[in-house]
């Protein structure tokens, strides 16, 4: 079936194959605020899993095969959910396809949503999901509000959904990889960066910025494109935002005073002084700034803006702060591409000058480390002490010569380890000041709480 000629509303319950995904998860909840009946599969149990069943989802563990719950048989009101993720001979899968449901991958369900609403999308290779929640934060302390399908636990809404009846605004993360983000038709969106990324799929620079104009193309021409000032892309109505530039929003003098991080603003109408953000860093100030252009585009006033970016608390494993004392600061953060990791340390360094950064990475993906092999060293070297753990392989096969070993001959720093998640543990929870950071996307995050517990009882 043709997700473009299918309507939400031909359906009334939701099975998904894979609900425990970041994105799955937040599209169940979706459904489950419809009053749906919503019922899957995953793997494992874990706690994102478990929430969901608390609140009213019926999860189980083990292939099914033909005997998925009998409410949910029905081919004719039952709308198939499922992640690529899934192996194409797993038994539940199979009996759908075979059946005739009506089955569609996550991104063809929020395109349909997106059609079925105003959609926000905030695309971009960095900030993706800091943005769209502080976006979805502002829209929901206004009039407007919104539905928001988040790529991160928000901690404002300690959820990676935000439900809304009434509004007419749905926020969306636009994701490049498989080029999902093309399955969705915006009114308006955010572009973060379009730094090449994904050279799995778009195999060079070239392809990938095509595939983020044709993106810009899906636009509602009424619409408008929020872009930050280097992302080379335009639409017949396009806003730019940076700091430090002649953007149509521009940011300036950044600063951290009493332990408030502030900002000006320049903008179409005006300048706002001492902006207010609730999570430091440098490049929470330029989606901040992105988010201030499209929120004004839309018509909310400069209170509302200034009021929910103040209150805004950030998303779990963003510039997430774990230990914060006069002597030690321990922050755990997403980032694990280079340019993230050179936000990341210039945002430390601005926040606390001098002090000794000791950082433990865990290079992401083994094409990514070969294709950005000398810009990791690069940023890498800008740490005082770094721990380097084995890549995380996520859905790749081993690269010949590409290994953790490989990259750390190439970083400059004098103090570099390359150690086991155990042994970077005791490593770090020997220290007793300066800032520590974990970084990367895998499944560092599992280090995260023995880390946080050893430097709580020194």
């Amino acid at each position: 079936m043709n997700p473009f000629e299918t309507k939400i509303n031909q359906f009334d319950r939701a099975y998904f194959i894979g609900a425990g995904g970041i994105g799955m998860s937040a599209l169940a909840r979706y459904f489950n605020s419809l009053g749906w009946k919503v019922a899957g599969y995953d793997k494992t149990s874990t706690p994102l899993t478990q929430t969901l069943e608390q609140e009213g989802i019926e999860i189980h563990y083990e292939d099914l095969n033909n005997s998925i719950p009998e409410y949910f048989q029905n081919t004719e009101k039952t709308l198939v959910i499922y992640t690529p993720a899934i192996p194409a001979n797993m038994g539940e899968l199979s009996h759908v396809k075979q059946k005739g449901f009506t089955l569609f991958k996550r991104a063809q369900v929020l395109g349909m949503i997106t059609r079925n609403s105003k959609a926000l999308g905030v695309a971009g290779t960095h900030g993706k999901t800091t943005t769209s929640t502080m976006l979805a934060h502002i829209l929901d302390q206004s009039v407007y509000k919104c539905n928001a399908f988040l790529g991160g636990i928000a901690t404002n809404f300690n959820s990676n959904f935000v439900g809304s009846k009434t509004s007419e605004y749905t926020v969306i993360e636009a994701d490049e990889f498989d080029r999902s983000f093309l399955e969705l038709t915006p009114f308006a969106s955010i572009v973060t960066s379009t730094d090449v990324d994904h050279l799995d799929v778009y195999r060079n620079n070239d392809t990938f910025q095509e595939g983020f104009q044709h993106y810009v193309e899906l636009i509602d021409p009424n619409g408008f494109l929020v872009r930050h000032k280097d992302v080379p892309l335009n639409h017949a109505n396009t806003i730019s935002y940076g700091l430090n530039s002649g953007a149509d929003y521009t940011g300036e003098n950044l600063r951290f005073e009493n332990a408030t991080f502030m900002f000006d603003v320049h903008t179409p109408s005006g300048v706002w002084k001492d902006v207010v953000l609730g999570i430091p860093g440098i490049h929470n100030a330029e989606n901040a700034i992105s988010c201030i252009a499209l929120c004004s585009e839309l018509g909310l006033k400069e209170d509302e803006i200034r009021n929910s970016l103040n209150s805004f608390t950030g998303v779990k494993r963003r510039f997430e702060y774990h230990v914060k004392t006069e002597k030690l600061v321990y922050i755990d953060d997403y980032a694990h591409h280079p340019t993230e990791i050179n936000a990341l340390i210039s945002s430390i360094r601005l926040l606390y000058p001098g002090k000794k950064i000791t950082a433990i990475f865990q290079p992401h993906l083994f094409s990514r480390t070969r294709d950005f092999m000398i810009d990791f060293c690069k940023e890498l070297s800008k740490t005082d002490d770094l721990i380097l753990l084995p890549i995380y392989a996520a859905r790749e096969e081993p690269i010949l010569d590409v290994t953790s070993e490989k990259l750390l001959e190439k970083i400059s720093s004098k103090n570099k380890h390359l150690l086991s998640p155990k042994e970077a543990i005791e490593y770090v929870t020997k220290s007793t000041s300066g800032v520590l950071l974990t970084i990367g996307a895998g499944d560092i995050d599992r280090i995260i709480k023995p880390i946080k517990t050893k430097l709580l009882e020194q």
